[in-house]
């Protein structure tokens, strides 16, 4: 059966097209009269009906407006589109949005290895065209109405299963729903935070930690992040000389490197934390990652040592399910969530009562556990081939982890990964330089790699290419 990925555009989308096309390269200017729907009918070999379909749906997206016994016209707000503009800028700063920016922006062809998230044939289709078949025969309520505050009562149910399996005792009261788990580290941001506050962040750490504690006018720190969690001597003296408000971080799978947290770490932590009045986000969005063995020991997260007094537990779904499907979640004390409930209403007002719906029967159902293993079992396999292939190159890991998608590997003597990897644009290969991840620009040496985006051999005929230049310059 072939998916919906591979179906080709409809007739109607084909004239759709071909009409955005010719305003793109300025065949149709703005106030140029369309070909008649008898007379485009013809040209296309299709019914009139289809063109007056595609028409109509152009002027409901303002490409073109009608004139009554007159015809179709281009929009005089049209502008032509600038092709070059559809490019991504590659040279662009490297900052902390350069490689989102650039994953996102990049075409489909292109390879991306520097990428955060794992290919589409990777996650759980299966589930989502499930979930969405339910979905469509679902209540009108659930199609059409808005979300409880806190969220769908079921799927928060089920969080509060998922947090007891980890060891975090919760009540579906202290789980708050968001649309993702983004937006519940800028809930929480928004709730602790005023402009010239202190944050602590590590180093390196997740980029959009970053660039968002940046958007909300905060001070950031960082303290060293080591194979066992962040520096306790750093942590001590950053708690001591700035007095920060808040601490973020990953603890089970750290990103970008891919190492755990302690339960030595972890206990120091909290003691230093909880002895100077900070809160702490744990952002634990690759807990489905965590291979739970013999061999590989639970991370020790935080919000079971500390038991919901000072840490927000943030966790979502779209890394292992769909980035389509987007829904996360907040575990916290209940006067915090009470808190931030008001402030969801007030910045978003509401969740999707649907995506919640989808969300809850995908993870209910008994495939998703046979997919979670699935992943863990081909992780592992291109883990050992991506650290063989790097290696031929001279790039070596920082450490081997265990589970996860991230490799966070040093380069060769010399080699600078910003430089790198705007020269590796130009060849359609997106990279993500260690100076994006760290606040102090101090990983200049360093490249994260997502495993399960470097399969492709091409990934490193090129790298090995553009590694060329860079020596030969």
């Amino acid at each position: 059966m072939t998916s919906d990925t591979n179906l080709k555009p409809t007739r109607t989308e084909q004239i759709m097209m071909d009409v955005k096309q010719k305003i793109a390269t300025v065949i149709y200017l703005p106030g140029t009269r369309l070909p008649s729907i008898r007379s485009a009918a013809k040209s296309h070999n299709v019914s009139p009906s289809t063109v007056a379909e595609a028409y109509e749906r152009l002027v409901v997206e303002g490409v073109i407006y009608s004139k009554v016994g007159s015809g179709f016209y281009v929009a005089n707000s049209s502008q032509p589109l600038s092709l070059s503009e559809m490019e991504p800028n590659l040279d662009r700063v490297v900052n902390p949005l350069w490689i989102s920016r650039q994953s996102l922006e990049m075409g489909d062809g292109s390879m991306k290895p520097g990428c955060g998230w794992l290919p589409a044939d990777w996650l759980y289709e299966e589930g989502m065209r499930r979930g969405l078949r339910q979905a469509a025969k679902a209540d009108s309520r659930v199609i059409g109405e808005y979300a409880t505050p806190l969220g769908l009562p079921e799927l928060r149910q089920y969080v509060v299963r998922r947090m007891s399996g980890l060891g975090i005792e919760s009540t579906p009261e202290q789980v708050m729903l968001t649309a993702s788990g983004t937006q519940a580290i800028d809930l929480i941001c928004r709730y602790l935070l005023s402009a010239g506050d202190t944050v602590v962040v590590d180093d390196p750490c997740y980029f959009n930690f970053n660039a968002m504690l940046r958007a909300h006018r905060v001070n950031i720190v960082s303290v060293p992040y080591t194979k066992s969690g962040p520096d306790i001597d750093s942590f001590k003296s950053v708690i001591s000389a700035h007095k920060p408000r808040l601490y973020i971080t990953n603890a089970t799978i750290h990103n970008p490197t891919g190492a755990t947290l302690s339960a030595s770490t972890a206990y120091q932590v909290l003691r230093l934390a909880q002895d100077a009045g900070l809160y702490i986000i744990e952002d634990d969005i690759f807990a489905d990652f965590q291979v739970n063995d013999i061999k590989a020991h639970p991370a020790a997260r935080l919000a079971t040592l500390d038991g919901l007094k000072n840490v927000f537990y943030i966790g979502s779904f779209s890394k292992t399910i769909s980035a389509s499907l987007r829904c996360g979640f907040i575990v916290a004390d209940k006067d915090l969530i009470d808190e931030l409930v008001d402030l969801k209403i007030a910045t978003g007002f509401s969740g999707s009562q649907l995506a919640e719906s989808i969300m809850l029967s995908i993870l209910t159902h008994k495939g998703y556990s046979k997919h979670i293993q699935t992943l863990h079992n081909r992780l592992n396999q291109v883990r050992k081939h991506t650290v063989a292939r790097l290696g031929k190159l001279g790039i070596e890991p920082w450490l081997i982890p265990q589970s996860g998608i991230y490799l966070w590997c040093r380069l060769p003597k010399s080699l600078s990964a910003s430089k790198l990897a705007r020269q590796a644009l130009h060849h359609n290969l997106v990279l993500a330089p260690g100076n994006a991840f760290s606040h102090t620009q101090s990983c200049d040496g360093f490249m994260r790699f997502n495993i399960a985006q470097s399969i492709d051999p091409d990934i490193y005929k090129v790298l090995a290419r553009v590694i060329r230049e860079y020596e030969s310059e």
